[in-house]
């Protein structure tokens, strides 16, 4: 694994970033309040936008700011709310540095807060408060992804750098939503309390605030309507978000569905909206044929919602079907994750290569797939070893003889994922050492003409294919190689750590250019030999993935019955439908997909024999990560390391076999839900909803007597509320806002690593 630079992102076109203004027509139940811009010029206390006339902003505390001259001015439409975007004119203030400043706010009644904001060094945020004019207040999560990112919905495809530079790396700024407690008057909102704006220190920027009114009755509302390049069941998918910013339920007596009306195609699949709370969104996807119109074809129509009594619309510029992707970050950038990623949850990496003979580091202190990399510095404990365990004329290519994968049996591996409750899986095709585990046509260097003298990616996407059709397959690339002679990462070919000598790159033909005859086709290979559903690319530098990745997204959107496929944002280019913390987890829910990953072991993906058994995660630990992770709208990445033989330890297995049997129960709240709008997490508590059907609390500690939820769960009289794994209703009662669940010791022993309750809806 690696220890890489600040990711790459995906270039997003403002345009789609600014479209959509919400029409209500005629008026439902209720009229929809007209959202209002909060001025916030005398709070300002940042100048983090420049143009290339007027520089000497400082966004960041390294000098680095906003293009002022890629975004939009005045007032623009950012995911379906109006934004008053602030001044980019020399040394004005634009943005706030969240210091847990008090805002205020005209003082009326509030559906919920939209901010526009960016986070500097990572994303930034915490707890806000809302002040209410009876003296109460409320606490909700208020974040900002990192500016350094295309997570955002305005997005630039470049930041001004110190001492006049540019840095063609695109930055974004991004919309998040505050819940209020409509039922009271707010008079003003307390922002999270963050780092000041300094190098290396995390923070949390406001730029703009709109208010959305709340209403009596049913209000219905659109935004964020779009369409995608997604498919949903061989159609085209289109989204939108839908919100009842009234103070009554939406519910099946509605017959509320949400349509696409567009000339040259039409809807084949509506969303049914079942159910919807006061104050409640959720987001729809809808399907959509051409009716004869050409792919790529670019005409305004609207989403409509529309029930009993009950209309809302939606004007979108809508791309109908998708054309050819071409080599370009424009076109490259449309692409997304697509819905059997975002449904999946769970997957299983799979680091194994020559690092897996020697297997060594110390525990818990570093990646022992960096075996060879840390043998070059003789401070790391890793020289000291290979010299006394091995000797100084024992190279690392000579493990090569020992990589045999002689019990390697690619069944009961992926029998093993499957237990294990995964829908994917991600084996390392090559990792930094050059190894391919691969038939590559381009190198010799692999497991086909050396080692083991097999095609390992070849044997396990066979098996998986014909024991275990569900999964999706992945591998995992590496875009450079440390000691590649034609390209070192490192600086130098390979060479004795001991003596300085050089040594051979064993079975590389070398001479040729790295990316265009080497690394480039072997992703070639990827691609047309195996048809991975996933290619997770990492470290980035030099490449030609902007080749590859059009011909990867056509290969699979051309062929008879098209699939989604899906790449990661290690590729060293701005596409990307994912990003990838590792070892990590974002502390709030991020909007755009993203997965995280780690080993069983507690600092290496690849297998460690120094690392006790008791290092290793816990199946609670396994199980909390995965569901901390979904609530926030992430996937997990769970890895394993096998040994040089093939076998994967036993450890790893029971791992693995404990996390299944707690999905195979509990799975219902992780697998095809998704995020709740209004919180990931309330202490102990993670929440999850599956669209029309139930709501899920997931307590990380086993329950009391009671489980007392503070936060606005959209519970509602007549409503069957369970304990997933134990039979039969809890009773349950809302107290001063909570719910209030009650829970026999029965219920609570019948659970085990996570405790899920399940609100059914009736």
């Amino acid at each position: 694994m690696s220890s890489r630079p600040r990711r790459s992102i995906t270039v997003l076109a403002l345009s789609a970033a600014l479209l959509g203004a919400v029409v209500t027509s005629p008026p439902a139940y209720a009229a929809v309040p007209e959202p209002t811009s909060v001025p916030l010029e005398k709070y300002f206390d940042n100048d983090g936008i420049d143009t290339a006339a007027a520089r000497g902003g400082n966004f960041d505390g390294s000098g680095y700011s906003f293009p002022g001259d890629a975004l939009p001015s005045g007032r623009a439409t950012v995911d379906g709310m109006p934004f008053a975007i602030p001044s980019s004119a020399a040394g004005a203030q634009n943005n706030i540095v969240a210091l847990g400043q008090q805002v205020a706010v005209p003082r009326g009644r509030y559906h919920s807060a939209h901010f526009l904001v960016a986070g500097s060094y990572g994303m930034a945020g915490g707890a806000a408060t809302v002040h209410y004019a009876d003296g109460g207040t409320s606490a909700a999560s208020l974040s900002g992804a990192d500016w350094y990112g295309a997570s955002g919905q305005i997005v630039a495809p470049f930041r001004y750098a110190p001492d006049n530079k540019t840095d063609q790396n695109p930055v974004s700024l991004s919309v998040s939503q505050l819940w209020l407690d409509a039922t009271r008057e707010a008079v003003s909102i307390t922002l999270p309390v963050t780092k000041p704006a300094q190098a290396g220190q995390t923070s949390l920027h406001v730029f703009a605030l709109t208010m959305q009114g709340s209403s009596h009755g049913k209000a219905l509302t659109l935004r964020g309507s779009r369409s995608t390049p997604k498919l949903l069941n061989n159609a085209q998918a289109v989204e939108a978000v839908v919100t009842n910013l009234g103070d009554e339920w939406i519910t099946e007596r509605d017959e509320l569905t949400v349509r696409a009306e567009v000339f040259g195609a039409r809807t084949v699949q509506p969303a049914p909206v079942r159910r919807l709370a006061p104050g409640e969104q959720v987001r729809v996807r809808i399907g959509i044929t051409r009716t004869g119109a050409p792919v790529d074809t670019i005409v305004n129509g609207k989403i409509v919602a529309e029930g009993k009594r009950l209309r809302a619309e939606q004007a979108v510029r809508f791309t109908l079907g998708v054309a050819d992707y071409q080599a370009t970050d424009a076109s490259l950038g449309a692409h997304e994750s697509p819905y059997w990623f975002d449904d999946a949850k769970f997957g299983i990496f799979i680091h194994w290569g020559l690092y897996s003979v020697p297997a060594w580091s110390p525990p818990g202190e570093q990646y022992a797939e960096w075996y060879w990399r840390w043998m070059e510095d003789q401070n790391n404990a890793v020289h000291a070893y290979h010299e006394k365990t091995y000797g100084k004329d024992f190279k690392y290519d000579d493990f090569i003889k020992d990589f045999t994968a002689a019990k390697f049996d690619p069944k009961s591996w992926v029998e093993l994922f499957q237990a294990a409750g995964a829908k994917y899986y991600v084996l390392t095709s090559k990792h930094h050492e050059g190894f391919a585990l691969y038939d590559s046509k381009v190198s010799g260097r692999d497991s086909v003409d050396l080692g083991p003298k097999r095609d390992l990616v070849k044997e396990l996407f066979d098996a998986s294919r014909k024991y275990t059709p569900g999964l999706r397959n992945g591998v995992y690339f590496s875009m450079p190689e440390w000691y590649n002679p034609d390209s070192p990462w490192m600086g130098h070919g390979p060479r004795n750590p001991y003596t300085g000598a050089a040594e051979p790159y064993t079975g590389y033909q070398s001479g040729r250019d790295f990316v265009k005859d080497y690394q480039g086709p072997q992703m070639s290979e990827l691609v047309h030999q195996y048809d991975p559903d996933v290619i997770w690319c990492d470290i980035g530098g030099a490449n030609d993935s902007r080749r590859v990745l059009a011909d990867y997204f056509n290969n699979a959107k051309n062929r008879q019955r098209p699939k989604d496929v899906t790449v990661d944002d290690r590729c060293g280019i701005p596409t990307h439908d994912f990003t990838t913390p590792e070892y990590a987890t974002y502390p709030d829910t991020v909007v755009k997909k993203w997965e995280a990953s780690r080993g069983l072991d507690p600092r290496s993906y690849g297998y460690n024999q120094a690392t006790p058994d008791s290092m290793y995660m816990t199946a609670d630990e396994v199980v909390h990560t995965l569901v901390d992770t979904n609530s926030k709208n992430g996937n997990f990445l769970l890895d394993i390391g096998p040994r040089a033989d093939g076998t994967i330890p036993e450890i790893m297995q029971t791992r693995l076999r404990e996390t299944g049997d707690w999905l195979k129960v509990n799975g219902e709240s992780v697998y095809g839900t998704t995020y709740w709008s209004r919180m990931a997490a309330s202490g102990p508590l993670r929440f999850s909803v599956k669209q029309n059907e139930a709501f899920y609390v997931t307590s990380l500690e086993r329950p009391g007597a009671q489980l007392t939820v503070d936060a606005p769960v959209p519970v509602k009289d007549g409503d069957r509320v369970t304990m997933l794994g134990y039979p039969g209703e809890l009773k349950w009662a809302k107290k001063d806002g909570k719910l209030v669940v009650d829970v026999p010791e029965a219920a609570r022993a019948a659970g085990s690593h996570a405790w899920v309750f399940k609100i059914e809806y009736r």
